[in-house]
């Protein structure tokens, strides 16, 4: 069945239009597979963006299990590029429930072929034993930094909707390699990032902005290892797979710092990992992703 094309959110506030693609439409509920559809946030290269699919996933996954149960981890495949002009359709499976936790095969589709894939695992919260690493000593408050660093407006045409028009405030604590490559060649990268205003209470929703906000910098500990800017001629980015854990409850409307490094890359990939901490030290999500990246050499 092909999909008919649908108009994107017409809003022009970027949180609105988050809630509106977050908010999918419940669709035929069957005995062992249950499907909804959503729209994509408008983007101008066409494609849809990763993160966005990570959080309706969740959500679509939530709407199967107990209302108790929350997410604790996520693995997905991004398979094809989303077309961000097309509604998505998601088909979750509940292939297991047992006695405190529950998990969904999520099937993204478009026009009838799989663009991502992915498998979730829910748990009813319960007592157990307590460790995190620590939140990194000496990072500056979010306050002290700026969200438009010198030169990001000069990238390309992008840039509008990376730095102004998304629902995602981000401040880098290394300096930023929108416009310039970082000198210093280091495999690490860091972040303030938060939602722009208050989202409604509800944790499903706070656990689905965090996939969302996940896809947000994390490939960039894998450019600034090789000293590579986002203007860099010719680059080509796409991500491959995503994996997220999540360890705490945390408001994502809230300031969050997100660690990153990037411990391998080869074969035309490179690997991230990142931990994400609430700005009181409290260690919220630790996450994974693998990109392809091929970069022309330098004429």
């Amino acid at each position: 069945m092909t999909d008919p094309a649908v108009t994107a959110p017409s809003t022009g506030d970027p949180v609105d239009r988050f809630l509106s693609v977050m908010s999918l439409r419940g669709g035929e509920a069957r005995t062992t597979e249950d499907i909804f559809v959503g729209q994509s946030e408008p983007m101008p290269g066409g494609r849809v963006f990763g993160g966005q699919v990570l959080g309706q996933a969740v959500i679509a996954a939530q709407r199967t299990v107990p209302e108790e149960r929350v997410a604790h981890s996520l693995h997905g495949y991004f398979l094809r590029p989303g077309d961000s002009l097309r509604p998505i359709t998601f088909s979750v499976d509940r292939i297991n429930d047992a006695r405190s936790f529950s998990a969904r095969r999520i099937q993204a589709f478009q026009e009838g072929e799989p663009i991502f894939s992915m498998i979730a695992s829910f748990q009813t919260p319960d007592a157990g034993l307590e460790h995190a690493t620590p939140m990194p000593e000496g990072v500056p408050e979010p306050e002290s930094l700026t969200e438009f660093p010198p030169g990001a407006d000069l990238v390309h045409p992008m840039s509008t909707r990376m730095l102004t028009d998304r629902p995602v405030e981000v401040r880098h604590v290394l300096p930023a390699i929108y416009a310039q490559a970082d000198p210093d060649a280091r495999p690490q990268n860091s972040a303030w990032v938060r939602i722009r205003r208050r989202l409604p209470d509800d944790p499903a929703l706070h656990r689905a902005a965090l996939a969302y906000i996940s896809d947000h910098t994390i490939q960039e500990s894998v450019l600034r290892a090789h000293g590579i800017a986002w203007t860099r001629p010719g680059i080509k980015i796409a991500s491959l797979d995503s994996a997220l854990w999540w360890h705490r409850r945390a408001r994502v409307d809230e300031w969050l710092l997100y660690v990153q490094e990037s411990p391998s890359a080869s074969s035309g990939r490179g690997l991230a990992t990142g931990r994400i901490y609430t700005r009181d030290g409290l260690l919220v999500a630790t996450c994974a992703q693998e990109i392809v990246i091929r970069v022309p050499a330098e004429p």
